[in-house]
């Protein structure tokens, strides 16, 4: 296992005993992992996003801190995350993995999932030449989205 998976699964650990509230202290969460503070500071920024249902406060000095709250996820908040993560172009393969990982966590109904999934299919976009499929697609899949439901 990475030292960064490590860090965020023993961050997550804390989470999960302290109800959702963890407080650390870069220096000494480092000096526990065996890691230099930047790491920490890293899994922070790029595992504990506000797009992930996270709230990171800190405070600098001796007595410094960071403070994640985890906060629930809405809907909405996972839409947009979504369609502000893919760019500007998307395959079919990835398109219904996305959709697949959205229906199993309520995100959308199974015939919103099923509508998307005919509009996006390369049999639908199949009058459009190779390299504007994907760009289609994409276009589709985020506006579809953002209706959905």
């Amino acid at each position: 296992m990475k030292i960064s998976d490590e860090v965020a699964a023993y961050i997550l650990d804390l989470l999960n005993e302290a109800d959702g509230t963890a407080e650390i202290q870069r220096n000494e969460l480092a000096n526990l992992m065996g890691c230099v503070p930047s790491q920490i500071n890293y899994v922070i920024t790029s595992r504990f996003t506000p797009e992930q249902g996270y709230i990171v406060e800190s405070r600098r000095g001796g007595k410094g801190y960071i403070r994640i709250t985890r906060r629930p996820i809405t809907k909405s908040d996972m839409i947009m995350h979504i369609v502000n993560s893919i760019g500007d172009r998307i395959d079919e393969g990835s398109c219904r993995a996305m959709l697949v990982n959205l229906l199993h966590s309520g995100v959308i109904s199974e015939k919103t999932a099923k509508i998307i999934s005919v509009a996006t299919a390369d049999k639908t976009l199949y009058s459009l030449q190779r390299e504007q499929r994907d760009i289609v697609r994409c276009s589709l899949f985020k506006n579809l989205l953002l209706v959905a439901e």
